[in-house]
């Protein structure tokens, strides 16, 4: 319930700007003042004289020059208040203030000026007035129409009076106010109770939508369910060390080098190709679809191969960690030493489709390099025999001997000619030469010449063979570059088939179990609690879609 709040009113409305003198302060000693000795209080009477009188007859105002003296300083004390820095609502107080001890301030910075040569201070809550009043009168109040004079302890006299209100009788507005406070009361009890049978309706709502729900399912989970026991089992692929240097050394050994393996064997094993091949070789339909499990987790006997897939990817987990290069397969079965069984069936299929990626790679390397070797080590052959078959044909062993031998014959042979020719010049240079020695030396350089010329003509062209001997040398020089070509390639050939064979050697791949299936003594499934809260979270949100939609929709057809 709440009431309304009630504030002082004061007037804000400016008065006259016409500055007025403040009213004069009585005499205590006057004879007028018995009443207060008696009563604490001076009737209106006792204390204002007639209106054309001042109150003190002839008698001079002490304060008169003060006042005036005042006055004129006004404006030297507005400036020095106005450079304090004044907050406004510091300015605001003061002339409240002022207007309530009927101070005729024409601004607030007067209002503050006033205050202080008043001797208030201007910026407290309750004014040092009402307190020392409130003191004086010790507490009882001053009858009906009369004014309050209030002595200040320590001070110099009485200061300005106070008009106490009478009481008065409520009046019709007041009578109204309290009738619509009644009313807002009474709307206000409306709207708890209406809020309070909302926040029923809301609980019984979220009772039958998500309370009973979750409900049921912590149910079954808990006491319906049948117990799944797992097998945990983690393992990795490995290859054979290879001698690679550079960027290849960087990843050799690590979990890189066998990701697209690991990836491949993990696909494998969540394919149907594996669900079906474990169903073939130890029944694994039969298992799931026994009458012992619970009818929510149980497989119907005549399910389809997708629902069986369904059933097969929920109980056979598998991930691969690439950081670590790890494999980790968990199998859920109803009986932990079945979940065993499958777990080692899933490792022979793991292994047997590792080598298999391999298989293919390393003979296609084998192929290929042993096909080179064996095309060179044939065509060496040939090249071979076409070189005999020359040497046989032609009666040369090797073109380049017997070219020497037929350039050393032809050497000496010039030497004999280059004698004889000497021997036949020296003879025609005597005077009376010797005919019969002569003709014997020109018949041997004549034979020379012809044996020479033979010899030449048998270096361009054989006659017994047709052929020449330097022709015979440009084949056997051309069989004998194609059998070191050959032999070169021969060589290549067994090198790379070398490089094919530690290649193939270094693709095989190994599967490493780092962690052996081992069977469970305590049902690791369902997970009650975690499952019932999962429930609770899903029913709670389509709960909430629906309101959240109805709400809008309600809203956009009143709208």
């Amino acid at each position: 319930m709440t009431t309304k709040l009630k504030v002082k009113r004061f007037r804000t409305r400016r008065p006259d700007p016409v500055e007025t003198p403040p009213p004069p302060r009585p005499n205590l000693v006057s004879p007028a003042s018995d009443s207060f000795a008696e009563t604490g209080t001076i009737s209106d009477t006792a204390f204002f004289p007639a209106p054309d009188s001042d109150g003190f007859g002839s008698e001079p105002f002490p304060t008169a020059s003060a006042a005036a003296a005042q006055t004129n300083d006004a404006p030297a004390a507005i400036d020095a208040i106005r450079k304090e820095g004044l907050t406004g609502r510091e300015l605001r107080m003061a002339r409240r203030l002022a207007q309530k001890h009927e101070l005729p301030a024409t601004s607030d910075f007067d209002a503050v000026r006033l205050l202080r040569n008043a001797g208030i201070d201007p910026f407290q809550t309750n004014s040092v007035l009402e307190l020392v009043a409130a003191a004086g009168n010790g507490g009882n109040a001053a009858p009906p129409g009369s004014r309050a004079l209030a002595i200040t302890p320590g001070g110099d006299g009485v200061q300005l009076p106070q008009t106490i209100q009478p009481a008065q009788v409520p009046s019709t507005e007041m009578a109204a106010e309290q009738a619509h406070i009644a009313e807002v009361a009474k709307i206000q009890r409306d709207i708890v109770a209406r809020r309070r049978r909302k926040s029923l309706l809301l609980m019984a709502r979220l009772f039958v939508f998500v309370g009973l729900p979750t409900l049921l399912a912590g149910i079954y989970y808990y006491t319906i369910a049948t117990p799944f026991y797992n097998s945990h089992t983690e393992f990795v692929i490995q290859q054979a060390e290879s001698a690679s240097t550079g960027l290849g050394s960087l990843i050799k050994g690590s979990a890189f080098a066998t990701s697209q393996d690991s990836i491949a064997v993990q696909g494998y094993l969540q394919s149907q190709d594996a669900m079906e091949r474990l169903d073939k070789d130890i029944g694994f339909r039969s298992h799931y679809s026994d009458p012992t499990i619970d009818p929510i987790q149980r497989l119907d006997p005549n399910a389809s191969n997708t629902a069986l897939y369904k059933v097969y990817r929920r109980n056979v987990k598998i991930s691969y960690d690439p950081t670590e290069g790890l494999i980790k397969m968990e199998v859920i079965a109803a009986d932990p030493q079945i979940a065993v069984k499958y777990s080692k069936a899933l490792i022979g299929y793991a292994e047997e489709q590792v080598d298999q990626l391999t298989a293919r790679l390393r003979g296609d390397q084998m192929k290929g390099a042993l096909e080179a070797y064996q095309d060179a080590e044939k065509k060496l052959t040939d090249a071979n025999m076409k070189v005999v078959e020359l040497q046989e044909k032609n009666k040369v062993v090797s073109s380049e001997v017997e070219i020497s031998l037929v350039s050393t014959q032809i050497g000496q042979l010039e030497s004999q000619l280059t004698l004889e020719q000497l021997s036949l010049a020296q003879m025609e240079a005597n005077a009376r030469p010797n005919t019969a020695r002569m003709d014997p030396v020109k018949r041997r350089i004549a034979t020379l010449q012809d044996q020479i010329a033979q010899l030449r003509s048998k270096m361009t062209e054989d006659s017994s063979s047709g052929q020449s001997l330097a022709k015979v040398q440009s084949e056997l020089l051309v069989a004998q570059a194609d059998v070191a070509t050959r032999q070169l390639l021969l060589s290549t050939a067994l090198t790379a088939m070398e490089a094919a064979r530690n290649e193939a050697n270094r693709q095989t791949r190994y599967l490493s179990l780092s962690v052996n299936p081992v069977a469970a003594d305590e049902a690791a499934y369902p997970l009650a609690f975690e499952n019932t809260i999962v429930v609770m979270l899903i029913f709670a949100g389509i709960y909430l879609m629906i309101s959240m939609t109805v709400a809008i929709l309600h809203e956009q057809v009143t709208a």
